[in-house]
């Protein structure tokens, strides 16, 4: 890259931000990546030094990779966090004191993955699987449909997660309600096939998420971020939608402000494909003009091929960031979320801020593999 290139990412990068009381110093956060290295749910020291690492490298806000709340049948694996219990707790307080050493600043992903579970495994093997409908994703094996004292079981949990984040010393909090996990799955008429107040048209299907986010808000001090993660695909289920049109999401998000929402971190597959027709914003860049409320985007930042190919073992390369800087100098997202490349390289910012790109280490599926 050459310096005047660097310097634009200079410009156009380097700019605080602020969500909630917490302002950040650039606009640069490392997405949410599972990484089955806590064993008995609880983050050891190289955990801490996982995280500490990409503060160290310049990412400005970290999400941490999704935690399991305070409920039986949340997890699948024992070997993901759980933001529950004193060892855990005390495990997730050392690594927000690493990242805050490096000068970064970091939120836990609170986590239930309802449906998604897989039977018989998970820090309670016993628990059922449960969901808005019992129904799963792939239409499979049906599980347990939640009663209203599971809602507000699951409700408590997110809200005691909330308060533990606050308490160990983090800068907020992000609720995962995308991706096909439980909160989604109450916003998806797919596998929201309730009668109740919890189903029916989209307002009632996000009548939970925003109990969530609610309960949180009562949880923590009044400025204390709370950040919802939303996506309109699944796994398995590419091209769903949650909100099918831009009046469709406008209600969505109305809701979840309302509740107490201070930000909205948009998963898209591909940050530059447009959300609907008629128009070249992607679904965070719908976010921050319908909510008003900052916005956060993600999808295959700086590398050449999508996500699940690379999970795939497709070998992909490094691409210049220029549509990115584009999007961001004309603030149609507020901030960018990297994922793989932060996993090939922890230095990805420092380096793409530098202007040394040909240093620029490619992520490779063996990364999954280690903890480095």
């Amino acid at each position: 890259m050459p310096s005047s290139a660097a310097e634009r990412a200079q410009d156009v990068l380097v700019r605080p931000v602020s969500i909630g009381d917490l302002t950040l110093a650039n606009r640069i956060a490392m997405a949410p990546m599972t990484r089955q290295f806590s064993p008995g749910g609880v983050p050891g020291a190289d955990v801490a030094e996982y995280y500490a690492r990409r503060a160290a490298g310049g990412v400005g806000l970290i999400f941490t990779e999704g935690t399991y709340v305070a409920h039986d049948s949340a997890g699948t694996s024992d070997r993901v966090p759980r933001f529950h219990g004193e060892d855990a707790l005390a495990g997730w307080a050392e690594v927000a004191a690493a990242v805050h050493r490096e000068g970064g600043r970091i939120m836990p992903q609170l986590w239930h993955v309802g449906m998604a579970r897989v039977a018989g495994k998970g820090p309670v093997p016993d628990a059922p699987r449960v969901g808005p409908s019992g129904v799963p994703l792939d239409d499979s094996e049906p599980g347990r449909t939640m009663t209203r004292q599971d809602i507000d079981a699951v409700v408590g949990a997110f809200a005691a997660g909330a308060a533990a984040a606050e308490a160990a010393g983090f800068d907020g909090v992000e609720i995962h309600g995308a991706h096909g996990y439980l909160v989604d799955q109450f916003l998806w008429a797919h596998t929201n096939r309730r009668t109740d107040a919890y189903g029916g048209d989209l307002a009632s299907r996000a009548q939970f998420a925003a109990e969530i986010v609610a309960a949180c808000r009562a949880a923590v001090s009044p400025g204390f971020p709370i950040v919802f993660r939303m996506s309109q695909w699944k796994m398995g289920a590419y091209e769903a939608k949650v909100a099918a049109t831009p009046q469709e999401l406008d209600a969505l998000l109305a809701l979840l402000t309302g509740a107490g929402a201070d930000a909205f971190h948009c998963s898209t597959r591909r940050y530059w494909l447009p959300e609907f027709e008629g128009s070249d914003l992607n679904l965070a860049g719908w976010a921050r003009k319908l909510s008003g409320k900052p916005a956060i985007s993600v999808g295959s930042v700086g590398l050449d091929n999508e996500f699940i190919s690379a999970f795939q073992g497709e070998r992909g390369g490094v691409t210049d960031i220029n549509r990115l800087l584009d999007r961001l100098e004309r603030d149609e997202f507020d901030l960018i979320a990297v994922g793989r490349a932060l996993l090939g390289d922890p230095e990805w910012v420092a380096k793409i801020l530098d202007g040394r790109t040909d240093e620029l280490k490619p992520f490779e599926k063996d990364m999954l593999s280690v903890l480095s």
